[in-house]
C-alpha cells in the first residue's frame, strides 16, 4: 500500500507482523501504541512487515518511532454502556492529569516547556486564542481570565473566520490555538498563517506528536487520555484547567495580584474532588431527561461566563441528539429571541456568577410567565422555588465555574440521546478529528 499525507493528517501504527494507517492515533490505540507522523507531502510504503518512507522527490527518509503513553485499556468501554458516559465520569482523573505538576500547593507555577520571560510576556500587546466548536467554547473562559488577571487584550476567534478576515497579527502578538487532536485542519491553517505574520504560536493540545504540535513555536498538553466518543467532554473540561493554570503562570511572571491567584490555585486543585461529588449526586438526570427527548427545540440562557457553559451545553445537545438548540446572552432574550419561547419550551439556564444572579433570575422569570420549563444550574443557594428543576453544583472560584456547571449537561444531553435511541458516541454527520476545511 502506498500512501502519502497532503494537507490532511496521516498517521502509521506500527505492529507485530501488521501495519495501520488512520488519520488519528485512537483509531488502533488497543493494537499498538508505536506511530510514524508524516508530513505533508511525504510518501510511505507499507507491506505486512515493513514500512519504508520517502521525500516528494521519492528520496528516501528515515523516521522515528512516537510512543504514546496511554493506556490502551482507555480505547476500551470498561464496564461503561458508551465511550461518551466513560469519559464523563473520567473527567475527575482527567482534571488531575492535567494540573500535574505545573500547581503545587505553596508553589509558583510551572510550564517548564514555555519558559516566558517577564521580558516577552510584557511586550505582548494582544492575544488571540484561535479554535473550533468545543476548544473555542474553552477559549472564551480562558479569555475572560487572561483579561481581568493579566490585564492582556485579549479575542477569541473561530478557526475558519480568523484565516479570511485579515486579523492584525505582528511580533507583540501571542496567539494560542486549541485543538483535541491537533489536527483540526482550519485551525492548523490560522496558526501558520499567525507564524507568517510573525507572532509566537502556542498549541494546546491532548495529542502528542500531533501536526499542530510540530507547526507551533510552543506546546502545551492535556492530560485527558484518549477520548473516542465525537462529542468532547473531558478534553474541554482539561482545556479549561490549563488554561486556568497558564493564566497564573503569565499572571505571576507578570507580578499581578497575588491574593488573587492565590485563591485561583488553592480552587484548581480541589477541582478533581469536586468533580467526582458532583458526580455522584446528579443521578436524576436522566428521569429530568426523559419529560424533554420529545421536544423540538431547547434554549440555553446565561450571562458572562456562564454565556460560555450555555453555548458548550447547547452544541452537546444538537451534536449527538438532533434537537434543535441555542444559547443565547439572558440580556438579549427581549430583543427577539424571547419570541421564540411559548408554553413547554425547554430553557436551561446557568447561575454562577456573582453579582449577575439576580438579574439572570429575572430573565428566567420572563420566560416562565410565557409557559417555559426551566433547569437551573447553579452553586449558590438560591430562594427561587418556582424553577421546574435546580441543580446545586459545588461551589468555586467564579473563573473556573464552567468546568462544574457543564458536566450535568453534558449528562443531560447524553441522557435526552438514549432517550431517542440514537448512537451517542458516533452522531451523524460528524467526525472526531476535522481534517478538512
Amino acid at each position: 500500500m502506498i500512501v502519502v499525507r497532503k494537507d490532511s493528517p496521516l498517521v502509521i501504527g506500527k505492529g507485530d507482523g501488521e501495519n495501520f494507517i488512520s488519520s488519528d492515533i485512537p483509531a488502533y490505540l488497543k493494537l499498538t501504541r508505536n506511530f510514524y507522523l508524516l508530513k505533508d507531502n511525504e510518501f510511505a510504503v507499507l507491506t505486512q512487515n515493513d514500512i519504508k518512507f520517502y521525500d516528494n522527490d521519492l528520496n528516501p527518509l528515515q523516521k522515528n518511532i512516537t510512543k504514546i503513553d496511554w493506556d490502551a485499556t482507555s480505547a476500551e468501554k470498561n464496564g461503561y454502556e458508551d465511550f461518551m458516559l466513560k469519559e464523563i465520569y473520567e473527567q475527575p482523573t482527567a482534571i488531575r492529569e492535567t494540573i500535574g505538576n505545573h500547581l503545587i500547593a505553596g508553589q509558583v507555577c510551572q510550564f517548564d516547556e514555555l519558559n516566558f520571560s517577564k521580558e516577552f510576556l510584557s511586550s505582548i500587546q494582544k492575544i488571540y486564542i484561535v479554535a473550533c466548536g468545543t476548544a473555542m467554547h474553552a477559549g472564551l473562559t480562558a479569555k475572560t481570565m487572561l483579561e481581568n488577571i493579566c490585564e492582556i487584550n485579549t479575542e477569541v476567534d473561530i478557526a475558519s473566520e480568523f484565516r479570511y478576515r485579515n486579523p492584525l497579527i505582528n511580533k507583540n502578538t501571542l496567539c494560542i490555538f486549541i485543538s483535541q487532536s491537533g489536527e483540526t485542519a482550519d485551525t492548523i491553517a490560522a496558526l501558520k498563517l499567525a507564524k507568517s505574520k510573525g507572532a509566537t504560536t502556542l498549541a494546546i493540545t491532548n495529542v502528542e506528536g500531533s501536526s499542530i504540535t510540530r507547526e507551533a513555536d510552543f506546546v502545551s498538553y492535556t492530560h485527558a487520555g484518549p477520548e473516542i466518543a465525537v462529542a468532547s467532554t473531558k478534553a474541554y473540561t482539561s482545556q479549561i484547567t490549563l488554561l486556568a493554570i497558564l493564566v497564573i503562570y503569565f499572571a505571576e511572571i507578570l507580578n499581578k495580584n497575588s491574593e488573587t491567584l492565590a485563591d485561583l490555585k488553592k480552587s484548581i486543585l480541589e477541582l478533581p474532588t469536586k468533580a467526582e461529588q458532583l458526580l455522584n449526586h446528579i443521578e436524576d438526570i436522566p428521569e429530568f431527561a426523559k419529560e424533554f427527548y420529545q421536544n423540538k427545540d431547547v434554549f440555553f440562557l446565561g450571562r458572562g461566563l456562564d454565556y460560555n457553559t450555555a453555548a458548550e451545553g447547547s452544541l452537546k445537545l444538537k451534536e449527538i441528539s438532533y434537537i434543535h438548540s441555542e444559547a443565547f446572552y439572558s440580556g438579549e432574550l427581549k430583543h427577539g429571541p424571547i419570541a421564540l419561547i411559548e408554553s413547554g419550551t425547554l430553557v436551561i439556564s446557568i447561575l454562577t456568577v456573582p453579582d449577575l444572579i439576580e438579574k439572570s433570575i429575572s430573565n428566567i422569570q420572563e420566560v416562565i410567565t410565557r409557559g417555559a420549563k426551566t433547569l437551573v444550574i447553579t452553586d449558590k443557594n438560591l430562594e427561587h422555588t418556582n424553577f421546574s428543576k435546580m441543580i446545586k453544583i459545588p461551589e468555586t472560584n467564579p473563573f473556573l465555574s464552567p468546568i462544574l456547571s457543564i458536566i450535568p449537561l453534558q449528562l443531560f444531553a447524553y441522557s435526552i440521546t438514549k432517550q431517542k435511541d440514537l448512537d451517542v458516541d458516533k452522531p451523524r454527520n460528524l467526525a472526531k478529528s476535522v481534517t478538512v476545511e
